[in-house]
């Protein structure tokens, strides 16, 4: 069999590693991108195999539409000659309609029935949808796919992807090891589903401020976000690109602030320390909450106090609770065999 594997993030690429690992051994497999730099360069660190067919359109609508239109026409040449019988995606907007398009059976992973646009692309148009159980299935059936072709998994997409294994081996942006490290993830600005809060920067004035006699590393994502963060912090903080492994990372962290996205789930079942300022508010994000896995605030000074909190502790009881509640979960990529078989 012929299987395509769209994918668009660097959550998406994780949790297609142990995709291929198991389905490349008996199926012939094709792994299609754009050309997005944080998917590009922790391809590079995975030693990840990606054709980049079109790119990233950016945070401007008539960019987005664009690059999609675009995209759409270079996948749909190189699907046509690759015919797969079956396609994988994690709600791709191109691979959804070019799958439709040319009658191929799709199946789709989501946790994110926030992202509006995506949902309204893609769900009309796939044959199956995997979906975390914490998620009830109206909130994706809303958009046009049956709720008896959503299929539920005892997990949260975050328990596949911190399984993986580290092996880089560059330098920490951790200067200095006799301090405590905490880490800093700023928001996405390019998704549609984002709007511009600018919760964060507050915070990191107030970060850096409170803990001058600590290592505080902010992980940006685009080229001006960094630059601008860099002013606002000056040498109170290292700003950097995520160059590295988010994993590799968070083995090394304290405390952890983010926006309750991807690394934030990561972190908070490796049982980091772990404070969301809820940038984009989930309901991913809210189980976390429940399971007292992170901790949820947005404000300036209650983030700090939680921060002085945590690192005045001598005991981190999250680790324990971690452990029991990833031991609970089942493997997502069972159930997508099973799919496919059927």
């Amino acid at each position: 069999m012929k299987i395509w594997i769209d994918i668009l993030t660097p959550k998406q690429l994780l949790f297609s590693e142990p995709i291929i690992e198991k389905l490349s051994k008996k199926h012939e497999i094709l792994c299609t991108s754009r050309e997005y730099v944080e998917v590009q360069k922790l391809a590079k660190i995975r030693n990840f195999d990606l054709k980049y067919v079109g790119k990233h359109g950016g945070n401007d609508k008539n960019g987005k539409l664009s690059a999609s239109i675009e995209r759409m026409d270079k996948l749909s040449r190189k699907i046509k000659i690759f015919l797969p019988d079956i396609v994988i995606s994690f709600c791709s907007p191109e691979a959804a309609r070019v799958s439709f398009g040319l009658g191929i059976k799709h199946i789709a992973f989501c946790d994110s029935p926030h992202a509006n646009a995506v949902m309204r692309l893609t769900l009309p148009l796939i044959q199956k949808l995997l979906i975390p159980n914490v998620i009830p299935k109206k909130e994706f059936s809303q958009f046009g796919i049956a709720e008896k072709n959503i299929i539920s998994y005892k997990a949260i997409d975050a328990v596949v992807t911190i399984k993986r294994d580290v092996n880089q081996k560059v330098s920490l942006p951790f200067k200095n090891n006799k301090r405590k490290n905490i880490l800093i993830r700023v928001e996405e600005e390019e998704a549609s589903y984002v709007s511009k809060s600018n919760k964060i920067i507050p915070i990191i004035k107030k970060i850096t401020s409170d803990f001058k006699e600590e290592n505080i590393v902010i992980l940006g994502r685009y080229s001006k976000q960094i630059k601008n963060l860099q002013k606002i912090v000056g040498n109170k903080a290292l700003v950097v690109k995520m160059s590295f492994d988010g994993k590799h990372l968070l083995n090394h962290t304290d405390v952890f602030i983010g926006s309750g996205g991807t690394m934030t789930a990561e972190s908070a079942l490796m049982g980091i320390p772990t404070i969301s300022y809820n940038a984009v508010p989930n309901i991913v994000e809210n189980f976390l909450l429940k399971k007292n896995l992170i901790k949820r605030e947005t404000e300036p000074k209650k983030v700090s106090k939680q921060v002085k909190k945590i690192l005045g502790s001598t005991k981190n009881i999250n680790q324990k609770r971690a452990k029991n509640i990833v031991g609970q979960m089942e493997d997502p990529i069972q159930k997508l065999i099973k799919v496919i078989k059927e």
